[in-house]
């Protein structure tokens, strides 16, 4: 199965996903979108098929969204793509894309939902959040797993 990972090597939750995809064994093709940028057209493509408004892809922490007026809620779909395009930094990341779906990965743990297999266990985020069991199993939401 191939997998494509829209990534930030910047972000954590980007490095979790990225982090959970290679531990269940998938070599994934890793798009620095920063460094390549987007085309309206990909995105429009990319937010329809992971059920997405331009807006709800719209990042508005650590970007020049609120500086651009672009959290008004009176600003356009199209407004937001174009600016999107010219500032990649303003779209949400990770965006995955498999065969199962696309997803903006947001919490990492949803890639889960994305995978034909999980990575072995014990399997930990980057803060220490036990993923995976030893037992192969999901464990989300339990804030006493540590390490």
């Amino acid at each position: 199965m191939d997998v494509v990972i829209y990534h930030n090597p910047d972000c954590g939750t980007s490095r979790n996903v990225l982090a959970i995809i290679e531990a269940a064994g998938y070599r994934p093709t890793v798009i620095e979108y920063l460094k390549t940028g987007w085309t309206k057209s990909q995105l429009f493509g990319l937010f329809a098929a992971a059920g997405l408004t331009p807006r709800a892809a719209l990042r508005e922490t650590k970007s020049p969204a609120r500086e651009m007026g672009l959290l008004e809620p009176t600003v356009e779909d199209e407004t937001l793509l174009n600016a999107m395009v010219e500032h990649p930094v303003l779209v949400n990341r990770p965006i995955v894309c498999t065969v199962n779906g696309v997803r903006l990965c947001r919490p990492s743990e949803t890639v889960l939902d994305l995978l034909n297999r999980l990575p072995p266990g014990p399997f930990y985020k980057e803060d220490g959040t036990l993923l995976i069991d030893a037992d192969g199993r999901r464990v989300v939401g339990n804030p006493s797993n540590e390490r």
